[in-house]
């Protein structure tokens, strides 16, 4: 079980696509259980496999803080037909990627993910066409006025992809707005490497950008050029797999943030 796990998980605790990639490489393996359901456990809920739960490589019992949530992963597990999709359990992946690589160094997560506030996708505008131009501030513009406004993180633009190094002020102001659970820290990483924006990322995480705004404002330039010369059916798909797994990503934001209004 824990190997087969592991293809589902895809191996890459903080890169989905890469996870996508491995599992995609790794044979299907053939569906070896009846049914997929969720049990009480300390600290939440484990995901079992006819009764018996579910742990990641290393030998870890794969427990969820949110029922709901642990049901979400259930789901994706029952959901399997003759054989085990990997690439279609984002949230396997996910719930695997915090058990195995974030619950005992959150700090150093948060860090690597703050790390893509010195070069974020929201920092680097088009100088040309106007279209394109006009375009990019009405979806990046709210989010870095926000940041300013919000969290006092004031970053500075840059036309083309020169790079230029942003205030540390505005790096740790953003970094301090990080949340400190796991579970948030994993799924905003998800987004951020999906999107290639921390900030957009974080504005959702704050409820500052709804996940539609998110996903529309990440492929701004995509979207400009499909308008252009038409889609382009690989990026098409490519794009499709990587919403499914940054809708995964909302859901545990989502499911975090209930939790958490909930109280104790």
């Amino acid at each position: 079980m824990r190997e087969l796990f592991d293809e589902a998980a895809g191996q890459s605790p903080l890169d989905p696509q890469e996870a996508v990639r491995r599992a995609a490489r790794a044979p299907l393996r053939t569906r070896f259980y009846k049914e997929a359901g969720v049990a009480e456990a300390e600290g939440g809920f484990a995901i079992t496999l006819d009764g018996k739960p579910i742990r990641t490589p290393s030998g870890r019992q794969v427990v969820i803080p949110s029922r709901g949530l642990a049901e979400a992963v259930a789901a994706e597990w029952s959901d399997q037909k003759d054989t085990i999709e990997p690439t279609t359990m984002p949230l396997t992946r996910i719930a695997n990627s915090v058990i195995e690589g974030v619950v005992d160094r959150v700090e150093l997560v948060s860090d690597d993910l703050a790390e893509y506030f010195q070069s974020d996708l929201l920092f680097y505008r088009a100088g040309h066409p106007e279209g394109l131009v006009a375009r990019e501030a009405a979806h990046w513009d709210p989010v870095l006025f926000w940041a300013a406004d919000a969290l006092g993180a004031h970053f500075i633009l840059s036309e083309g992809i020169m790079h230029v190094k942003q205030p540390d002020e505005a790096v740790r102001a953003a970094r301090g707005a990080l949340p400190g659970d796991a579970w948030s820290v994993a799924a905003l990483h998800v987004i951020t490497t999906l999107t290639g924006s921390a900030l957009l990322a974080l504005a959702l995480a704050h409820g500052a950008r709804s996940a539609d705004q998110v996903w529309a404002a990440a492929y701004v330039d995509e979207d400009w050029n499909a308008d252009q010369w038409g889609v382009d059916e690989e990026a098409a798909a490519r794009r499709a797999a990587r919403l499914r797994d940054f809708e995964a990503a909302v859901k545990v934001l989502a499911a975090v943030k209930s939790l958490a209004a909930e109280g104790p």
